[in-house]
């Protein structure tokens, strides 16, 4: 966890390990009612408290799931122990209904169902050997309200599950915000760079690409010096292309004309003019869009977010590959996902995209995708990949569903221009 890195964290974390060790001792060698007869119990007692008290201790220095998954189990079986070899102490049943709750403070949603079903296997073992084999001699407080401590148990349950359920719930949130904070600097950070030496550049590149131009023309250059200049030329174009998309990101248009986007005739729009690209690369583009979806956007923009994501992704597909294009409503979201079969990305390369200059291709700018989180804020929108090396890329596309009372009788808006507003979205 990456709290750990945080100083004073790790010794608030070392400070409790402490002290549940110095409880744990106690409880072995003070008023123990075992601790004058080394009985197996006893020992075993022993065992499990140095195991768990170690495990704590060595835990920061690991952090994976599998340790995680250690500590828990050797946790539950600690309390187990508890509750069979001191059956007078009535309160060690309440431990057991709590098992679950430890795995919630390492904020690992696979820990927590693996405690929670691990716990309820061995609860059902505990009452099935108190109601037939143990017959009332060391747990006649369980068995005298066998349905009362099982009702009890199974509530607590349900509550630890709405609780670990509304935090994970929360946190991700908190993380989705987190991330849209991280995209929107690199987008401000970008768009500083922009505004810093986009036009210095461009003025001296026009006046070049114009004399080369004018030289281009004179018939006293040569077949093979004019094909020189005509080179020359195309590269200036190219930088110059490269400069309109910094100046795109440092100074969007804040009075665009919004109308109403009908979802499935632009990306079939899209689709139409990326299709012999497609066939080109020997790819695909299947189209799954309902009917009716519709948008606050500028036409333009949208289209060009999606030819920049659809182009992405025939690019990485192998032949033969289908690159598919879905679009759907739910819960007053228009979500668009484009998916492909490509190779894939890691999880830090999916965590750098969007990042200045970082590209997967290899004469790539990284402004493109730059310029698809622009228009995706812009509107309020939210994108997000999920990927995996060799299993494809999956790019979730959502947009506020288009309310009703803004179109008109015709099924369009009103053609007014209308500000966009840069307010920060809710996170969905």
């Amino acid at each position: 966890m990456k709290h750990f890195k945080q100083h004073k964290n790790q010794k608030l974390y070392y400070l409790t390990a402490f002290v549940s060790t110095i409880l744990m001792v106690i409880g072995v060698l003070f008023f123990n009612p075992r601790s004058g007869v080394t009985d197996p119990g006893y020992m075993f007692h022993c065992v499990l408290v140095l195991l768990l008290s170690s495990s704590l201790f060595i835990y920061p220095k690991y952090e994976s799931h599998f340790f995680r998954k250690i500590i828990i189990t050797i946790a539950s079986i600690f309390f187990y122990m508890l509750f069979f070899l001191y059956p007078d102490t009535w309160s060690s049943f309440t431990l057991l209904c709590f098992i679950p709750a430890f795995s919630i403070l390492f904020f690992d949603s696979k820990l927590f169902y693996f405690s929670f079903f691990f716990n309820f296997l061995l609860i059902t073992l505990t009452f099935i050997f108190i109601i037939f084999f143990d017959q009332g001699n060391d747990f006649a407080h369980i068995k005298l309200d066998a349905f009362g401590n099982i009702n009890n148990f199974v509530g607590t349950q349900v509550i630890l599950y709405f609780i670990f359920h509304l935090t994970s719930k929360r946190i991700k949130k908190q993380q989705m915000y987190y991330e849209r904070l991280q995209q929107s600097e690199k987008l401000k950070t970008t768009g500083q760079l922009a505004a810093a030496f986009a036009h210095e550049i461009r003025n001296p590149l026009t006046v070049v690409k114009g004399l080369l131009q004018f030289y281009e023309t004179n018939n006293s250059f040569s077949k093979e010096g004019k094909s020189h200049l005509s080179l020359m030329i195309d590269e200036l174009k190219t930088a110059e292309h490269v400069l309109s998309q910094f100046l795109a990101i440092a100074k969007p248009d804040e009075h665009q004309h919004l109308e109403t986007v009908n979802v499935r005739d632009a990306l079939q729009s899209v689709t139409g003019l990326l299709m012999s690209y497609g066939l080109y690369h020997q790819n695909k583009i299947d189209l799954q869009i309902d009917e009716d979806l519709y948008i606050t956007a500028n036409t333009i923009e949208f289209k060009q977010l999606f030819m920049n994501l659809v182009k992405n992704a025939i690019e990485v597909s192998t032949n033969e590959d289908f690159v598919v294009i879905r679009a759907e409503q739910k819960n007053k979201e228009i979500i668009i996902k484009v998916i492909d079969e490509g190779f894939g990305m890691s999880e830090e390369q999916v965590q750098a995209l969007g990042t200045p200059f970082y590209s997967l291709k290899s004469k790539g700018t990284g402004l493109g995708l730059m310029i698809c989180f622009n228009i995706v804020e812009k509107y309020k929108g939210t994108i997000r990949f999920q990927s995996a090396l060799n299993q494809g890329t999956t790019v979730t596309v959502r947009f506020p569903m288009m309310c009703s009372k803004l179109l008109g009788s015709d099924g369009h808006t009103p053609t007014a221009s209308l500000p966009i507003r840069k307010e920060p979205s809710e996170v969905k």
